[in-house]
Formats: structure tokens, sequence, C-alpha cells
């Protein structure tokens, strides 16, 4: 385990900075313990909560109804979760780290092409994948994300070595892949990507005509190990027929991904330019931090911004008792979490 780092803030700045912040927020009416709504405000559409949570993922939000899923693909999407979900439980078991438990659940989804990420990534308006990935560890803030690659099986995994080992955050494209090469890493052709069902939605797409993209979007997960240590990881395709070159918010730390011990861990899902913009992974954090927000109505919050722009998605977070919130303002989010004592829980509509 990581020796946590000491000295990391300010004191008297920070403490000066909270009055002011927790000043603001009870001027503004907005309540500092969680409890309450923001006035003439509309919640998410939909929230989970759950406490002694250990572990969770999404695979993703979108328009999906119970009408629009078969019930014979349901079922994959919900064993292909557990799955994950089993992945990184039985890290955190074992006892080692929240960053590992991240990446084992985050490659499942990756290795499945239900899911738009790695295998199953969707097609660029070039007929190509493009795939990002980022993972931060909550104890000591190292982070590591590649986007725009091409040739990576298992992009969360070159992530975590760019956390690891190296003295940089973020690689893209080419050098990323370079840097993937000197540590050893195997690449693949573009043709590992490919699944019929994402040929089909670019040509839909294309074409103008309107088709549900099942998995349409990123995969994630948050940890909170036997160390008290929070974790956070995410990894996409991007959007169907997306602009070569295209950059949304899952390889952008504070935006799609986040984590800290003194808060919560943070993977988002949705319209990334919408999340870039409010920087919702951090927003949350800050939220909890800064104006003495429960995890609930920080998260709540945030997803409300992106709404009120116009986007839509959805996060997991998770804070450092083991609180979870999973916010979204779509018809569904495919999720699900593991408690402490091994519970677990798989979620694909609203209104479950």
């Amino acid at each position: 385990m990581h020796v946590r780092a000491s000295g990391r803030r300010p004191t008297l700045r920070r403490a000066i900075l909270l009055l002011c912040l927790l000043f603001a927020a009870a001027s503004a009416g907005l309540g500092l313990g969680g409890s309450g709504d923001r006035s003439g405000e509309a919640r998410a559409d939909s929230s989970d909560t759950a406490r002694d949570v250990v572990f969770a993922i999404h695979g993703g939000a979108g328009g999906l109804t119970r009408e629009s899923l078969p019930p014979e693909l349901e079922e994959q999407y919900r064993a292909a979760l557990r799955q994950a979900l089993e992945a990184g439980y039985a890290v955190i078991q074992r006892g080692d780290e929240a960053t590992d438990a991240v990446k084992a659940a985050v490659v499942t989804m990756e290795d499945n092409p239900l899911f738009n990420a790695g295998k199953g990534a969707v097609f660029t308006t070039d007929a190509k994948h493009e795939l990002d990935a980022s993972i931060m560890d909550g104890d000591t803030l190292d982070t590591g994300a590649v986007t725009g690659v091409e040739h990576i099986k298992n992009p969360i995994q070159l992530a975590d070595t760019v956390r690891t080992d190296s003295r940089h955050m973020l690689f893209a494209g080419y050098g990323a892949e370079l840097f993937a090469m000197n540590r050893g890493f195997k690449l693949v052709t573009q043709d590992y990507f490919f699944t019929d069902n994402r040929w089909r939605s670019l040509l839909a797409a294309k074409a103008g005509r309107s088709e549900f993209n099942f998995g349409l979007g990123t995969v994630g997960a948050v940890a909170l190990d036997g160390e008290s240590d929070l974790a956070a990881g995410t990894s996409t395709g991007g959007l169907t027929n997306k602009p070569t070159g295209r950059i949304g918010d899952s390889p952008v730390i504070g935006a799609g991904t986040y984590a800290n011990n003194d808060t919560v861990a943070v993977s988002a899902t949705g319209t990334g330019e919408f999340f870039i913009r409010q920087v919702v992974a951090h927003d949350i954090s800050a939220l909890i931090d800064y104006a003495g927000m429960s995890v609930r109505r920080a998260a709540e919050t945030a997803i409300d911004k992106v709404g009120d722009l116009g986007g839509d998605g959805g996060v997991i977070a998770l804070g450092r008792r083991g609180q979870l919130a999973m916010p979204f303002n779509t018809t569904s989010m495919f999720r699900g979490w593991v408690t402490r004592d091994g519970q677990f829980v798989v979620k694909i509509f609203g209104d479950e």
C-alpha cells in the first residue's frame, strides 16, 4: 500500500477558503448537511444510493427502455455486469489495492463486446476505433490516462502503467502506443475491435437513421479497499460517428474520473463535452470538501448542472465511508455495486 503523503494542503489557507464557501452556500440556501433540494431545480431522473459499499461499476447511460431491450440481451448485460463486479470484489477481498480492483473490473468490460470500450468500441466517422481511458489513486492522487489509441486491447491497463511507470500523466495516439511498446504491451490490429452491431450503428448514423446503440456509453469503476483508499477508472470507445481526434471526458482527470481519499471516487458516463465543461468528477469532490454536501447530494447537484446545459449521462460516486450515489438523467444506466459483506446488486433501468 502507498504511504499517504502529509502536508499536501496548506491548512490555514484551506480553512479560510472553506469558511468562505460555507458562508456562500448558506447564503444561497443550499444547506450544509446534505438534506433538502435546491429550490426550483429538477433533481436527477434516477439516483441509487447504498451504504457500506466497497465496489461499484457502470457500463454506460442512455435512452434504453424495457421495451427496447430484448430479454435475452438484458440477461447477457446483467451477467456481464455481475462478472465485472465479481472481478473487482475478488481483488478487494484479497486485500489488494483499490486501483487493482478498478482495473480488474474494467478489463472484463473492455473484453466484452456488449460494452463501448475495448472490444466493443464504436466506430469513428472514418470507420476506425479510437479509445480513451484513465485511472486515479485517491491516496496519492497519482493518475494515468491515454487518449486516441488505436491498437491497445485494454486501454485501462495502459493508463495504469502511465500512472505507475511514468512521471507524465496523459499520453495521446501514436505517442501513447510508443510508450506501450516500450513497456512491453502487444499491439492489436483494428480488426480486433470490429463488431457487426457497431458497424450497423455507424451506417445508421451516416444515413441519418435513428437506431439505438446498445452499450452507448463509457464503462467505469470505483473502489474502496481495506486500507480505506479510494480509486476510480474509466474507459470508452467514445461516440458513434465521432470526428477523428475527438476526445471526450473519459481520459480527462476531473471531468470523467476523479478520486481523493478525503472525499470521493467518481467515474462518469454520458456526452463528454458537457462533463468536461462542468468538470463533473472534481465538482462532486469539491462540493463535498468545501460545501459539506453528502455524496448523494453532491453527485445529484453535478448531474443537475449537466442537465442544465442540455447534456445527459450519469456518475457513480463512492465516499470514503462506503456511501454510494449513482444519479443519472437518462432512462437507463448499466450499473451495480457490492457491499462489504458481499451483497451484489445489478441494475439497468431507472425504475428499478
